[in-house]
């Protein structure tokens, strides 16, 4: 799902297509035009939904899937979602429709570039970031979303008392996740220093997380709050 600039540019995914289903491409095809946006300035949100109401932003939703049930139990909140593989927005926007789901809008192109260029400052309520690329190599550590300048641009995007959401199913991922938020001034770890969360009622359980549980393989939820300005 994601990353590389913030010191050597930093992005939020590796290109990769795959293969594009005709349900998929008749929805980007047709449906594009009521959920997608292509931001190149900032952004008014409330003038994007037509209201004004919670919002969170996920980087990199995979199938769309998690997206679709969370902005259906939430229907009073709103949802930017960002993904690069066409195929994964292609099968949203198909649950979208399916659903009747109009509380989401879909960015395809890098969310590091979204973050800095468009939306603006203490405007997100929720950020969440579900089984980010864990480039498991240790060369390739250095290409992890979760960085220090990374956690700089959400602090400035989360409203004071906002929280960023981290699932990773890689423990080592976890534990420099965990390193990396906490050393930072602008967060408060909701579990306590050194401590990973409780799996929020909110986030399903994906089939691939369902599949590792069986597996023996554990999840780890990290959920931290930004500070107040004045704490």
């Amino acid at each position: 799902m994601n990353e590389e600039r913030h010191h050597r540019t930093i992005q939020s995914f590796v290109k990769r297509e795959g293969r594009i289903t005709r349900g998929q491409q008749r929805a980007l095809d047709e449906l594009w035009p009521l959920y997608g946006i292509t931001p190149d300035s900032p952004v008014d949100l409330d003038a994007l939904f037509g209201r004004t109401a919670p919002r969170t932003l996920e980087i990199g939703f995979g199938n769309g899937e998690a997206l679709a049930e969370i902005a259906a139990q939430q229907p009073e909140h709103d949802f930017i979602g960002i993904e690069v593989h066409r195929p994964g927005v292609g099968h949203l926007l198909q649950l979208l429709q399916k659903r009747g789901i109009n509380n989401v809008r879909i960015c395809n192109t890098d969310a590091v570039k979204v973050l800095t260029d468009c939306i603006p400052d203490n405007s997100l309520d929720r950020l969440l970031l579900f089984f980010p690329d864990p480039w498991h190599k240790k060369r390739h550590h250095k290409r992890r979303i979760v960085q220090p300048g990374f956690v700089q641009l959400i602090a400035r995007k989360l409203r004071p008392g906002g929280i960023f959401h981290m699932a990773t199913d890689w423990q080592d991922y976890a534990e420099h996740a965990l390193a990396v938020l906490q050393a930072s001034a602008s967060f408060r770890n909701c579990a306590g220093d050194g401590n990973y969360s409780v799996k929020p009622e909110y986030r399903p359980l994906t089939k691939f997380e369902q599949r590792g549980q069986r597996l023996g393989h554990g999840v780890w939820d990290l959920l931290f709050e930004r500070r107040q300005v004045d704490e």
